[in-house]
């Protein structure tokens, strides 16, 4: 087996255990073992089991990126078009293909309980998808909106659409099984988000006070 096989090996064998357990309750044995090779190969390739979760958080993520990417706009793109293109990719992301749920779970994981890797994942990853949805928001929005109303805005979407990876099971126990299969798939989720959120920032400015436009 070559070291490249070996590598591979502990990171596909890492990344479920990871997500099922968390950093901490994790172990470097029980990960070389489903991966079939000797208990020092986390050290030899990874230094440690901190790197070697690092890695296996930037794998997930890069994984997800890849099988969802963003698409490429054309300039003269509409803006609510880009909204929804961008509201579509992160559902997908979130909640599409069971092959390998462990990636979404790793991260949520992460975001819920933050290690040394979230910081790094927020630079590299939701850092900049973020810039991309407030350059999307920003020309929906009046242009004296101040970039602290701009974020929460921004977030108030990523908030729509993690609510349905976070509450997935609570969402099918309250709607209807039949309504749930005709309107809560992502395609479905998109319009609505989508149509909800330029709804709402066109008529933001109406719901402030003069103090609050400034």
């Amino acid at each position: 087996m070559s070291d490249d096989d070996s590598r591979s090996r502990v990171l596909q064998a890492a990344g479920p255990i990871f997500a099922e357990k968390g950093f901490q309750a994790a172990t470097v044995r029980e990960i070389c073992h489903a991966a079939n090779v000797n208990l020092a190969s986390v050290n030899y390739y990874f230094r440690d089991k901190e790197n070697l979760y690092i890695e296996t958080v930037r794998q997930a993520r890069e994984r997800r990126a890849a099988r969802a990417p963003l698409p490429h706009w054309q300039p003269d793109t509409p803006p609510e078009r880009r909204l929804r293109d961008f509201i579509h990719t992160m559902l997908t992301r979130m909640l599409a293909g069971s092959d390998e749920a462990w990636q979404v779970r790793l991260m949520m994981r992460e975001i819920l309980q933050p290690t040394e890797a979230c910081r790094e994942m927020v630079e590299d990853y939701f850092r900049p998808q973020f810039e991309i949805l407030l350059g999307i928001l920003t020309e929906l929005l009046p242009d004296h909106t101040p970039p602290h109303r701009l974020r929460q805005i921004g977030f108030s979407v990523v908030g729509q659409c993690m609510h349905y990876r976070v509450s997935t099971q609570v969402v099918e126990m309250i709607t209807p099984p039949d309504e749930h299969e005709q309107y809560y798939g992502i395609e479905q989720l998109a319009d609505h988000i989508a149509t909800f959120t330029v709804a709402a920032v066109r008529h933001y400015d109406d719901h402030l006070s003069g103090s609050e436009r400034r």
